[in-house]
């Protein structure tokens, strides 16, 4: 799903509200949870999952065209843990496809 997509179904399911006020919502709990992973905290949404930031070490890798080793820097990259409500929709078959609006 597309942030526009996500923007557009919550207008639609939400008619007292504009897009516009929809759009700055969506923003809004966007650049919480950037914000909080960039403090290193970790984000929690019950019942779906949660954000955390993981650190990678420095490693030795490949390049894929020449074969030749590189230096790879340590960097901190986002992390996210589905929930175990999430993983059990996941899992028990439920098709999106038949899903009823």
């Amino acid at each position: 799903m597309l942030r526009s997509e996500l923007i557009a179904r919550l207008a639609e399911e939400n008619p007292t509200l504009k897009v516009r006020e929809v759009e700055k919502i969506v923003d809004v709990i966007f650049d919480e949870i950037a914000a909080a992973l960039e403090r290193g905290d970790r984000v929690e949404l019950r019942g779906f999952g949660a954000f955390s930031v993981r650190k990678r070490e420095p490693r030795t890798g490949r390049n894929p065209r020449t074969g030749n080793a590189v230096s790879v820097e340590g960097k901190h990259v986002p992390f996210f843990k589905a929930g175990k409500e999430l993983r059990s929709r996941l899992n028990n078959g439920h098709d999106p496809e038949d899903r009823q609006n």
